[in-house]
């Protein structure tokens, strides 16, 4: 039996249950889970099937489909996740990172901070909306630093939870730039937790990943410090 045809065959306890764990992050892996029949439909195709599928989603809610404003609603959200928010998904989206000599000598970290991301929780499909700081000392190569925003911005664009999108860009930076040396810092607010559940506007959730010199306390902490550059707070 397929997977979906158990989901749709489980009980609804079950599911309630499912829905719990599924919160908790038990048994989440450092890569996103697909399945094996992910890329045999083109965009257009999923596009189709999706816009099909939220047109019954808007039915089931009693909306009226033959209304003005919401008779193009199904398609534009479906062309929005494919194109838009999880074109993450495709690794034909993955940016195309070219390495280039450190004719400078510069062997100190680089940080790029503040990289503003919108992701989504793959619990709830709502809003992961943060800020990613990263930094790399060079091991003899450079990326353009425009290179650094795109790669948080591949993963960001797809169904995530925040601890995996944290080790994804890491994992991914220290493969790009042949360096041990990455930290990666991100600071998001999740709408599952402020606009649904508890409905807590004001908490923010914080991860890290620290390799190589970074996973040294000298080093992690002069990271520290420069996040707190051009911070009001900061005198």
């Amino acid at each position: 039996m397929k997977q979906n045809e158990i989901l749709l065959n489980t009980p609804l306890i079950d599911k309630m249950i499912l829905d719990e764990i599924g919160d908790e992050h038990i048994g989440a892996s450092a890569e996103t889970p697909m399945h094996d029949q992910a890329f045999a439909l083109s965009d257009q195709e999923k596009i189709e099937k999706i816009a099909a599928h939220f047109s019954q989603i808007m039915h089931t809610l009693g909306m009226d489909l033959t209304d003005d404003s919401l008779k193009g609603t199904p398609y534009r959200v479906a062309k929005m996740y494919v194109q838009e928010i999880f074109s993450g998904l495709n690794p034909m989206n993955k940016p195309d990172v070219r390495l280039f000599e450190n004719k400078y000598k510069y062997n100190e970290m680089l940080i790029e901070k503040d990289i503003t991301f919108y992701s989504n929780c793959e619990h709830h499909f709502v809003p992961i909306i943060g800020k990613a700081h990263v930094a790399y000392i060079s091991n003899g190569k450079v990326i353009g630093l425009s290179k650094i925003n795109r790669i948080v911005q591949y993963y960001a664009k797809r169904p995530q939870v925040q601890e995996r999108l944290t080790v994804q860009i890491a994992n991914d930076l220290k493969k790009a730039l042949q360096t041990e040396d990455v930290a990666v810092v991100i600071d998001a607010g999740h709408l599952c937790v402020s606009s649904r559940g508890i409905q807590d506007v004001n908490s923010r959730t914080i991860t890290s990943q620290f390799h190589g010199k970074f996973s040294e306390e000298f080093t992690r902490n002069e990271f520290f410090k420069y996040l707190q550059f051009g911070n009001s707070e900061i005198k």
